[in-house]
């Protein structure tokens, strides 16, 4: 498994951007799919952005399409989420996970590691 450290979080207003960052420990880093995801209050945790291991492909849910993009750099064992255009909907933790998956997946059982969250509050 790999240890996982999510940062950027806080308060912005709506329209605003917030870009989140999570380092990885290990060396192991660039073998792994890379995926964001998000849990409101009382609601499930749900899939938001995936990256393959190279970075060559990324997958994203619908409703941040055009708004976020996910990213990597591999030389610092970092994953990145830049989020722009963010909506009161948008609010939730944010949580960083790691899939040893041959591809980039958005199936959250294929996480075997997560990060411990960070919040992302967006004001109206």
């Amino acid at each position: 498994q790999v240890q996982l450290v999510e940062s950027g979080g806080g308060l912005v207003q709506a329209g605003g951007s917030v870009r989140l960052s999570c380092a990885a420990s290990g060396r192991t880093f660039s073998s792994y799919s890379m995926g964001w995801f998000r849990q409101a209050p009382g609601k499930e945790r749900e899939f938001v952005a995936t990256i393959s291991w190279s970075g060559g492909s990324a997958y994203y849910a619908e409703f941040v399409k055009g708004r976020f993009t996910i990213s990597r750099d591999n030389a610092k064992n970092t994953v990145y989420l830049q989020m722009n255009s963010l909506k009161p909907d948008d609010t939730a933790i944010y949580y960083c996970a790691a899939s040893t998956a041959l591809e980039a997946t958005g199936v959250m059982i294929e996480y075997d590691s997560w990060g411990q969250g960070t919040q992302v509050t967006v004001s109206s």
